[in-house]
């Protein structure tokens, strides 16, 4: 164990238990079935847990693969067929919840392998690297101010302390109620950073949320900033798969729960949650109609509005969920992925993954054929490269491929050596999916539990008292709707951990178990 761990557990930052789990018997004891919609890192997290319990879960989801903004997917190239994918993901080392439910599949989890470095790339500034801090803090946050030039100790004495205090006191109650209804770009003003220190410390980790600053709450801002860097024992490193997703994530926990007698149903879109006695029926968009005891919706904030809005015996049991859904459903900006098959290659030392600042668009380069087997042999085969050009959130109303476009010009302003690379394949798209967080959205933002009896809700946009965020957030709350059922029928629940539940400044610690909800 590293001194800096050493000193971050001393002062308790570590690992949390936020539901001890257990407390009723291995199995449900009697028959039991469930639903769940949508087939994403919640709904499939949800359907682990109940499967193994002895629930029946039929899994529905409405596009025909799995994986939700996590999918992946063939995709007819000119030489062949290649996996495409949805977007680059960092898996980091405090995804208790989702590296628990991976270890189902391959418990040593092997496929995940390390990505050496998390550089920032800027045309105004030099690049810097945020990969290799000590793992736990305060070790991380000294050396991250001792080691980066965007921020000099004149710096600090001219900043306001009193303003970058709340980034060291989170608190899951009191920064909600004195900061939500503030915007991370106010917040961020406030502290009067040099624009170079706000730009490459900063302005990268709020888009990385799929919002902008001036449109997202700065409670959120302060929740992620302690959730990845000064609340956790694990540091900002982060793991990636070494083949896409559906080979090494979708196809093996499909098996997985199919063995435990689960059914994964895809291309069968929800249309309608129905009372049935005293259960539940969900019916499809391929006609079907499947009953249950048991409903977890784990859809993207518009899918979930829509879902509500057109079931009626829902809305009348869940009258406040209904009221929430009109702002819930409306998501954050729009973001692009574009995919460059290529010809020819970037400088050997580029990174895997770089986050941007400040350009207008682009906001990270994933370099595939450096990361996943099968763009590696692609790339082996041609001489080429596979290169992924993501904006968090970017201008609405604008063409996926005028997008890739910009994004390709501003890399190069960036690496000039790409200007050379021959386009051999794109494949572009814009998406509007991600949740908001904007200000005040805390106070009406759905937990897990709802008033319908037996209906549960899922997601990264639907509301933890724990840190959480992104991927993470999706596969707890899918836990924590699967435990809401195993306790309705007497099986024991499923452990959920997460991050120290409080800022190095916030006082006396709560204690290590909390309420989910």
């Amino acid at each position: 164990m590293t001194l800096s761990r050493v000193v971050g557990r001393l002062i308790g930052v570590r690992q949390h238990q936020v539901d001890p789990g257990g407390g009723g018997a291995d199995r449900v004891p009697g028959p039991v079935a469930a639903v769940v919609v949508g087939g994403g890192i919640a709904g499939m997290s949800a359907a682990v847990v109940l499967a193994e319990r002895g629930v029946a879960v039929t899994v529905l989801e409405a596009a025909p693969t799995l994986g939700g903004r996590l999918g992946a997917w063939p995709e007819a190239l000119g030489d062949g067929e290649q996996q495409n994918e949805h977007g680059f993901h960092a898996f980091f080392r405090q995804y208790y919840n989702w590296r628990s439910i991976l270890r189902r599949v391959e418990p040593d989890l092997g496929f995940l392998k390390p990505i050496p470095g998390y550089p920032i790339l800027s045309a105004q500034w030099p690049t810097e690297e945020f990969g290799r801090l000590p793992p736990a803090p305060p070790a991380n946050l000294l050396a991250l101010l001792l080691r980066s030039p965007s921020l000099r100790l004149t710096d600090l004495r001219s900043m306001d302390r009193d303003a970058a205090l709340p980034l060291l006191t989170y608190d899951p109650v009191r920064t909600y109620a004195e900061l939500d209804d503030t915007t991370a770009d106010e917040l961020l003003a406030s502290l009067r950073l040099p624009d170079r220190a706000r730009a490459m410390l900063f302005e990268v980790f709020s888009h990385s949320f799929f919002n902008h600053e001036a449109e997202m709450s700065a409670a959120e801002m302060v929740a992620q900033f302690h959730f990845y860097l000064l609340g956790n024992p694990e540091g900002l490193a982060f793991d990636c798969p070494d083949e896409d997703y559906a080979t090494a994530i979708w196809q093996p926990l499909t098996r997985h729960v199919e063995k435990h007698g689960c059914r994964v149903l895809t291309a069968s879109g929800a249309t309608g949650v129905h009372r049935d006695g005293e259960g539940w029926r969900v019916t499809t968009t391929d006609g079907g109609s499947h009953p249950a005891a048991h409903v977890v919706l784990a859809v993207d904030p518009p899918a979930l509005a829509a879902l509500v809005a057109a079931s009626p015996d829902l809305v009348g049991r869940a009258p406040e969920l209904a009221a929430r859904m009109p702002r819930f459903g409306t998501p954050g900006p729009p973001y692009a992925v574009a995919r460059y098959w290529c010809d020819g290659d970037v400088a050997a030392d580029r990174a895997v993954f770089s986050g941007v600042s400040r350009q207008p668009t682009l906001d990270s380069v994933t370099l595939y054929h450096r990361l996943e087997n099968e763009s590696r042999r692609w790339a082996r085969q041609t001489g080429g490269s596979v290169v992924e050009l993501h904006a968090y959130a970017c201008e609405p109303g604008v063409p996926a491929e005028e997008l890739a476009e910009r994004m390709r010009r501003e890399l190069v302003a960036l690496w000039p050596e790409a200007a050379a690379l021959r386009v051999r394949e794109l494949r572009a798209r814009v998406e509007a999916q991600a949740p908001a967080f904007t200000p005040g959205s805390h106070a009406w933002r759905p937990g897990v539990h709802t008033e319908a009896p037996g209906v549960y809700l899922a997601g990264d946009g639907i509301a933890t008292d724990f840190p959480s965020a992104l991927m993470e957030r999706s596969a707890a709350t899918g836990i924590i709707a699967a435990n809401h059922i195993l306790r309705a029928e007497g099986a024991a629940a499923e452990p959920v951990r997460s991050v120290r539940p409080r800022g190095l400044l916030a006082g006396r610690a709560t204690p290590n178990r909390q309420k989910t909800t």
